[in-house]
């Protein structure tokens, strides 16, 4: 049992801690399957930028831009898709959006120049819009601000599990090359999205929208829990957090896009291009081997996400513990620019731990300080507007790699990102500590 006991207006403490270790075990694993499911596809198109260039004849600058498009329509969408989901709730709108995403995925297959590459790119970024900022979203109405940094840590270990899997085992489908008629790398598109779509069509029956929708809270936890939501939202209504305008108004809200956008950059400037640099590293064509060591820095990363945030929280000092993942990033990244391949493998390691651990402890600070369509909103705006440092950053890094005569130019130029992001949120003031019983 949790060694702190909630003050929520009388409902009873027992209860709510009841309620919330059973909402974690029913709610925390689908989560995170659809989690690891999402990021499958930007792990799926690093792994494949070696086959589309060379099978297909896409570019490098063909590639860097067709990763990024996805970012646009994904910002685009981003805002009404979580605002509908506010609407109609979590359960059908997860689902269309994981449906959609797989088809879109596995049509993948039908690339056949940089034209084809590009539509589908854009297409995807439309399909998956709000699944992110809605999981978010998802986990303000079951899990209060004194779990939640534990609870979105959990969630994010999707992210290096996509990572640590997805690699080696997208690596072993690009082995399939030729099988049916079909290259490796359309077997791994058309695999994956349509494990996507599946899964999606689950969500309509595992997923609930509310406390009050399941079976499996008693009336007493059931009260507990939604008293303790609605204690938080009130608060956050009375200091004008709440309505739409209020997040369109705060000021706050630029902050933490700034913040997002630049660890984004850095982010997605590891996640494309591990692959391949790895396999430069270790001398050897992608595919299995280079995938399992590729795996390696993800791994690293979900071993510090399982107690990171959550001690940021516990300790309350999250804004430290930020900061020092986010440095994390970049020093990795520069790191791995110029060393030896054993070095570089474990300043990559270094990086990939910053870059999953640092995320759930930056949504934390969102999390806390918007509430009801305040946060649909402000939850959608920092997501979409934050990735675009995902179009930000292969371009970037192929900029810098064809203007610089600097062997790892593009790699130093994403380091930045991680610097830029930890001056950013030093200037965050440190959040309150959830209310607790007897504190």
């Amino acid at each position: 049992m949790p060694d702190q006991t909630y003050d929520q207006r009388g409902a009873n403490p027992a209860a709510l801690v009841e309620a919330i270790r059973k909402a974690k075990l029913r709610l925390i694993p689908l989560l995170l399957v659809m989690y690891t499911l999402a990021f499958l596809d930007r792990v799926n198109l690093g792994v494949a930028k070696q086959a589309l260039q060379s099978q297909v004849g896409i570019s490098g600058a063909a590639f860097a831009l067709g990763a990024g498009l996805f970012f646009v329509t994904y910002a685009v969408f981003e805002l009404p898709s979580n605002l509908i989901l506010h609407r109609v709730g979590p359960r059908v709108w997860m689902a269309r959006i994981m449906i959609t995403w797989g088809l879109v995925s596995a049509a993948t297959i039908f690339v056949t120049g940089d034209t084809s590459f590009y539509g589908l790119r854009l297409l995807l970024g439309a399909a998956e819009a709000g699944f992110f900022p809605g999981a978010i979203l998802f986990m303000t109405y079951w899990f209060p601000s004194a779990e939640r940094g534990r609870v979105i840590g959990l969630f994010y270990l999707g992210y290096p599990l996509a990572l640590l899997f997805g690699n080696p085992a997208s690596g072993a489908l690009l082995d399939l090359d030729g099988w049916l008629g079909l290259a490796g790398w359309q077997w791994m598109f058309l695999i994956d999205g349509l494990l996507a779509s599946v899964v999606g069509i689950g969500v309509l029956f595992w997923m609930p929208d509310s406390p009050d929708s399941v079976h499996w809270l008693e009336p007493d936890e059931k009260r507990a829990l939604n008293a303790a939501i609605a204690a938080e939202g009130e608060e956050k209504r009375a200091v004008g957090r709440h309505s739409l305008l209020d997040a369109f108004r705060d000021v706050r809200l630029l902050h933490f896009i700034a913040i997002y956008f630049a660890l984004q950059i850095g982010s997605y400037g590891v996640t494309f291009y591990l692959p391949t640099q790895v396999s430069e590293l270790v001398g050897r064509k992608i595919g299995f081997i280079v995938g399992l060591v590729s795996a390696l820095p993800w791994a690293c990363g979900i071993a510090v996400t399982l107690f990171w945030p959550a001690m940021a929280v516990r300790l309350g000092r999250r804004r430290l513990f930020g900061v020092i993942s986010l440095l994390g990033i970049s020093i990795g990244i520069a790191v791995s620019a110029q060393a030896p391949p054993v070095i570089a493998i474990i300043a990559l390691c270094v990086a990939a731990s910053g870059i999953i651990s640092a995320q759930p402890v930056f949504w934390t600070f969102p999390a806390d300080h918007f509430g009801g369509v305040a946060a649909a909103a402000a939850f959608a705006i920092i997501n979409s507007l934050g990735n675009l440092g995902g179009f930000v950053a292969p371009n970037l890094r192929e900029w810098a790699d064809h203007h610089f005569a600097v062997h790892g130019a593009g790699l130093y130029a994403l380091c930045a990102s991680g610097l830029i992001a930890a001056v950013l949120l030093l200037l965050l003031p440190e959040p309150r500590a959830a209310t607790l019983q007897g504190n």
